[in-house]
């Protein structure tokens, strides 16, 4: 059910950079995201997943809102979220509110590739609360080609597990989503990546 995991980053030009000289892979330009004022980079994770490199994008104004995934108040790099993709959106949120998790009600997205297409989808809302970020939103791309259809770079994804001072009630919402997550005690909330990388494993938290 992994859609892509979210790497937000301060300064997307710079991540790239830095992401390229410790993987060895060169993440592909993914597009715009208009009016959110934010852009993202993509590479494959194996199968139909993929990492977002998703930060400030240059070649638009500030926006009025603030950007999502808290990047506004980014010092530094790091994993935020994550997503499923269930095989029908509507009725996955249906049965997780049954369960009693509300994922918030499926509003439609956009955003243009870099050769100028236009790609939609639908998602629940996303956290800003680290905490919450823990918990996945969900993801319906419709009848819009996948991102990992387009031939991406590819790194193999090891691992996803999460750390939270007080694990119990993550687990009840991730149970909801009929999700084993290993979520460990920790100090602080956090969602912990491992790539395969080409010639050892990379970390990403």
């Amino acid at each position: 059910m992994l859609d892509h995991i979210v790497f937000a980053v301060p300064d997307l030009a710079d991540a790239v950079a830095g992401f390229e000289r410790l993987t060895g892979v060169r993440p592909v330009r993914g597009g715009s995201h208009v009016g959110l004022g934010t852009a993202n980079h993509l590479v494959g994770l194996g199968g139909a997943a993929y990492l977002e490199i998703i930060g400030p994008d240059p070649d638009q104004p500030d926006p009025v809102q603030p950007r999502p995934f808290g990047i506004d108040r980014l010092t530094a790099s790091r994993v935020v979220t994550w997503s499923i993709r269930p095989p029908d959106l509507d009725h996955a949120v249906a049965a997780v509110i049954a369960r009693g998790y509300d994922p918030g009600p499926p509003r439609t997205m956009s955003r243009h590739t870099s050769d100028g297409n236009l790609l939609t989808w639908r998602l629940t809302p996303g956290a800003d609360d680290p905490a919450d970020g823990i918990v996945p939103f969900l993801i319906d791309w419709g009848t819009t080609a996948h991102p990992t259809t387009t031939g991406l770079p590819t790194l193999p994804l090891r691992s996803l597990e999460a750390e939270h001072p007080d694990p119990a009630p993550i687990r009840k919402s991730l149970a909801a989503l009929d999700i084993d997550l290993l979520v460990r005690p920790g100090p602080q909330p956090q969602l912990v990546v491992t790539l395969q990388g080409p010639d050892r494993p990379i970390v990403l938290s």
